[in-house]
């Protein structure tokens, strides 16, 4: 794990996160309880502050940014997939961001939302709650099913436990 000062700003980590080996975090970032941020993730808090909720996971070459003035917050128990990019946007609680998946400035992604592998947020877009959200350009397909938004949040519990096998 890599912490890099930006304009006298250290990420401030919980105790209880992981952040794995090869993972950069540079600038105004909060890390919450439990947090685990996988190999290669980038996360850059230099033009405005980044906050991460508890019990989400950050896979394998992730990429959070921010924007002059737009913060970027994502909330608890979400799970961002590898290689996704999450960009000045906010993410609520229990989302899943699939692999590949670019959020842009301004977006909002409501509670429960799932945004399929490879889909395209455009800038300022609000996803409804508990919506599933696929492609490029994106469409919103249908509500979750209550099975659906519960195997959501059993992503928290798997990569909680993923994380606690490495030492």
């Amino acid at each position: 794990m890599t912490l890099i000062k930006h304009n006298d700003k250290l990420p401030v980590v919980d105790p209880t996160a992981k952040i794995f080996q090869n993972a950069v975090l540079s600038g105004d970032i909060t890390v919450g309880k439990n947090v685990n941020i996988w190999f290669n993730a980038s996360l850059r808090g230099d033009m405005a502050p980044i906050f991460i909720g508890e019990n989400t996971n950050i896979q394998d070459n992730a990429v959070v940014h921010t924007n002059l003035n737009l913060p970027t917050h994502i909330g608890k128990n979400v799970t961002v997939g590898h290689g996704a990019i999450i960009h000045a946007c906010t993410v609520e609680d229990d989302c899943l961001i699939g692999m590949g998946s670019i959020i842009l400035d301004g977006a909002v992604i409501r509670k429960g939302a799932l945004i399929g592998a490879g889909a395209v947020i455009p800038p300022n877009k609000e996803i409804p709650a508990n919506s599933l959200v696929v492609g490029n350009p994106m469409r919103i397909i249908r509500v979750l099913t209550e099975t659906e938004l519960e195997a959501n949040k059993s992503n928290k519990d798997f990569y909680l436990k993923l994380m606690s096998e490495y030492k």
